[in-house]
């Protein structure tokens, strides 16, 4: 039996905003709703008055908010939340005008910042009449190059005041990376820092977005934000170019008139990581990622007024979304820039003492990897404000849930969470009155009508399956840009099982409720047509000391397909028979004979996405002879040639 790791206090539970939540509900509809799952089956059998629910506990600011809250609701694609509401996003965001802390801001270059919340309502405001000096209009987009900066929420808040779309990437991506985004969605106004620090370097963005501003010929202003050089020594790339100061000068701070709009409008353009071809444009709307955000930070995540929020992430994952969101909440975001080990793994537990940080969210990668480097933070650091711990990219393994209770902290909601930049938010996610159980998640999110699916088509509890979503949701994506009929959208979800979102993890419901996420499921392997998850044969092999990280690919073989484990070793290790029989015997004993690989194989590095996920489809695109068609979406493209023409592989 899986026993709970962590159980809240009932003192701790009844301070939870899920908590009032519940009592909300029974004082406002006359529910008697005893525990969460009771909670969860109603927000999804009657989504109208759970949605309007959660539209009025939050308090969101609108010009109306319309009698009907739900239009079409057999439709998937095709429902409508609050067909007759205007609102408007950063409206919603920047409610606070206080004297209280908007941004905290550390860069690895050691610097610090604190931006109040009425000097962040100021700074929009000027952005804000600069673009529409600039011609700013609703619907139009304007992208952001950027670290994760202050400016680079400034600038978010600015555009979505007038009704324009928000897009960004993280400058470390490479010139056809930004392309591949920027190029698809045409904006008129780029938004870039000249640098970016990591790692204990500077780089310099200059020429790059030299580059970038001449295969973009609808670009009409470019605003350079310094951040590696003095702005009286920044070198302005081209014509177009002003520097953000100067940019801002002309507009002094007012009233901002935001631009009110319906639910449905576009607010943001994400994109698909783009590991196997151009990255798909998903178009969210403002009402639809509002009301999400909401839900998710206040209930699932219980952020309250003055928390301070910290996720690690940059400007081209969906978690920075998620986390300005925050602000709506009343909350401070704690914003992070460089590498989390630079000059030491204490860099972001140092922020979080310094400044009372309230939630802690990360990779689950980051978790793993201050677990292989021995790091204890609760010996070295108080944490003492630290109520929840945020974990998402990838599945979070046993071992990093009981390192979390040992060595961080013990007294702490672990919350691993997953969805994706597809819904700008999470399918399954954390439960602030219930336990955590070691290698699970805690539960399904309210409003999400989570089911696993077995190869027919029909729901399945205790055993593995696809991850799909039966009903309708606010932050479903309004279209792909430039998809007129709707074809690649369909496709993306719906194809495989009409009027349902197969969202392509491979997963479980445990017999308690909770969810384990075993990877994606077109990476499944399938040796003699059983379906396995990779996440199962990460959770055995990197609880070897020796290996610092693995990545598994089914490899055709003999008409049927073979499992491949590749492994990097601490420096200086090699592998050999020895610990390979070592490999085989953790996943034999605590998998199943079935996972054990046909072949492992030492590499000096494993690509991964900017956001930190490991590539499995462009690795098995590669060892199989077939080109990876964008690169560009990597951090590490490079890494990819080591799993090229490998001997190993040919017998």
């Amino acid at each position: 039996m899986n026993r709970p790791l962590w159980q809240p206090a009932r003192s701790r539970i009844e301070t939870t905003n899920l908590y009032r939540f519940m009592h909300m509900l029974r004082d406002r509809w006359g529910l008697d709703l005893p525990d969460y799952a009771a909670l969860h089956r109603f927000s999804v059998e009657d989504m109208e008055r759970f949605w309007l629910s959660v539209w009025e506990y939050a308090g969101i600011v609108a010009e109306t908010r319309g009698e009907r809250i739900l239009m079409d609701a057999d439709k998937m694609p095709g429902a409508r939340f609050f067909p007759e509401a205007r609102l408007n996003f950063a409206e919603n965001l920047l409610k606070r005008r206080d004297d209280g802390d908007a941004i905290v801001f550390r860069g690895e270059s050691r610097v610090h910042r604190r931006l109040r919340r009425n000097e962040l309502y100021r700074q929009v405001s000027r952005l804000a009449q600069a673009l529409e000096a600039d011609g700013v209009a609703p619907g139009d987009r304007v992208a952001a190059l950027m670290p994760n900066l202050p400016e680079t929420v400034i600038a978010m808040l600015a555009a979505a005041s007038l009704g324009a779309i928000f897009t960004s990437c993280s400058p470390d991506f490479g010139v056809q990376g930004v392309l591949d985004r920027f190029g698809q969605v045409a904006p008129k106004v780029l938004i870039a820092a000249d640098g970016w620090f990591y790692n204990g370097r500077k780089h310099s963005a200059l020429a790059k977005l030299r580059t970038i501003a001449a295969e973009l010929p609808r670009l009409e202003r470019i605003v350079v934000v310094p951040y590696v050089s003095e702005p009286s020594g920044l070198a302005l790339p081209e014509p177009r170019a002003i520097r953000f100061d100067d940019y801002l000068a002309p507009h002094p701070a007012g009233e901002i008139p935001f631009v009110r709009l319906p639910f449905d409008t576009p607010l943001y353009i994400l994109y698909s990581s783009g590991t196997t071809g151009v990255p798909k444009c998903i178009v969210h709307g403002a009402g639809g990622t509002l009301l999400k955000h909401f839900e998710e930070l206040l209930l699932q995540c219980d952020v309250k007024p003055n928390d301070r929020v910290f996720y690690f992430t940059t400007c081209g994952w969906m978690m920075w979304n998620w986390l300005v969101s925050a602000l709506a909440c009343g909350a401070t975001l704690l914003l992070y820039d460089g590498s989390p080990f630079y000059p030491s793994g204490d860099v972001l537990f140092d922020f979080a003492d310094a400044e009372g940080m309230t939630h802690f969210g990360t990779s689950a990668k980051y978790i793993d990897a201050l677990l292989k480097a021995g790091l204890e933070p609760k010996r070295t650091h108080r944490l003492t404000a630290l109520r929840t711990l945020l974990s998402t990219g990838s599945p979070l393994a046993p071992g990093s849930f009981d390192y979390v209770y040992e060595k961080l902290k013990s007294d702490l909601c672990l919350s691993s969470i997953s969805g994706g930049a597809d819904l700008i938010g999470c399918f399954v996610g954390g439960n602030p009155m219930g336990p955590v159980r070691r290698g699970e998640i805690q539960a399904k999110v309210l409003g999400m009508s989570v089911e696993i699916f077995d190869e027919n088509g029909r729901p399945i509890e205790g055993r593995k399956g696809e991850l799909v979503c039966t009903r309708p949701f606010p932050s479903m994506p309004l279209k792909f840009w430039s998809d007129p009929d709707e074809r690649k959208y369909r496709a993306a979800y719906f194809s495989r099982y009409p009027g349902v979102w197969r969202h392509g993890d491979w997963a479980e419901i445990t017999h308690h409720g909770g969810i384990v996420i075993y990877g994606r499921s077109d990476a499944v392997l399938n040796p003699g047509g059983v379906r396995i998850g990779t996440a199962e044969i990460y959770r055995q092999v990197e609880r070897l000391d020796e290996i610092v990280e693995s990545l598994v690919v089914g490899q055709d073989w003999d008409d049927d397909v073979r499992i491949v484990l590749f492994v990097r070793l601490r420096e200086g290790l090699k592998l050999d028979e020895a610990l390979a029989e070592r490999i085989r015997g953790q996943i034999r004993d605590n998998a199943s004979p079935r996972h054990v690989p046909a072949k492992i194989v030492q590499v000096a590095d494993i690509p991964r996405t900017r956001s930190g996920k490991i590539v499995e489809l462009a690795v098995r695109e590669i060892i199989h002879g077939r080109p990876v068609k964008n690169r560009d979406a990597l951090a590490n493209p490079e890494a990819l040639e080591l799993f090229r023409n490998l001997p190993e592989l040919a017998s």
